[in-house]
């Protein structure tokens, strides 16, 4: 048996009962935090929590399924995910890859950065389109494909849940802009100005998140704190939604008209 177990936004708290019952009577606990980190709890505290040894692994080995594969045919195996399980499309094909071999799988969702930025900031699900995410740059690697899909997105009047790189370390929103900046001096298709509508959802699942939605020439200069920061692009904003980013993000009172 492999299940996959996730671990919510933000704390060991998140767990759901089902998901700690699963841990407690798991043979077998990997932990894999490269699609996203649990930034409110270490992985000793996962430990002493549900009582287990926890193995944390890299991308590398969790792609490749080896060890969780053989750890699920020999018993009862978990892995641990920040958010939801099935977001993140390497854990998808783990299950299939499980499902081939024979190998029973089980999923015990839990919440995720896709609803809970647009729940927090009072935008409709619905209405988002392509999730993207923004990688470092790298010497001689400066990917601009998610530029073209908030184009693709904007232009249809869909938002964005644009998600940042978590290695080496967490991006912060103000790097993401200036990221973004860059891919539009490249691009030039006008979507990413100075007047730019930009939403900012800091510390998701925490007891104090931060939610900021401003033009982008505001946004850039402000401190939103420790990580993990995600950005929303907004597209056509019906009248609810922009006055659910003014009340509660306090965007500019313009936007309502």
């Amino acid at each position: 048996m492999l299940t996959f177990v996730g671990l919510g936004l933000w704390s060991v708290e998140d767990v759901t009962m089902r998901g700690k019952r699963a841990i407690e009577k798991a043979d077998f606990v990997f932990a894999e935090f490269y699609t996203s980190h649990l930034m409110g709890s270490k992985i000793e505290e996962l430990e002493k929590y549900f009582g287990k040894k926890i193995r944390v692994l890299s991308r590398e080995e969790v792609e490749s399924g080896k060890l969780i594969l053989q750890a699920a045919l020999e018993g009862n195996a978990v892995l641990l995910v920040a958010g939801d399980p099935m977001i993140a499309t390497t854990h998808v094909a783990l299950r299939i890859m499980a499902e081939e071999r024979g190998i029973k799988t089980k999923i015990v969702h839990n919440s995720s950065i896709v609803t809970a930025a647009p729940g927090l900031l009072g935008l409709q699900q619905y209405k988002f389109g392509r999730t993207v995410s923004i990688p470092f740059p790298q010497e001689n690697y400066f990917p601009t494909s998610a530029y073209d899909f908030i184009y693709e997105n904007f232009s249809k009047g869909l938002h964005t849940l644009i998600l940042l790189d978590l290695n080496p370390r967490p991006m912060t929103a103000n790097e993401a802009i200036e990221i973004l900046e860059e891919m539009e001096s490249r691009k030039k298709r006008g979507i990413i100005k100075e007047n730019t509508l930009l939403c900012v959802v800091a510390r998701a699942g925490s007891e104090n998140p931060l939610i900021r939605a401003d033009r982008l020439k505001k946004l850039k200069k402000e401190d939103f704190g420790p990580p993990l920061h995600t950005l929303v692009l907004p597209g056509k904003l019906h009248f609810a939604e922009a006055e659910a980013l003014v009340k509660l993000a306090h965007a500019p009172q313009d936007i309502t008209q």
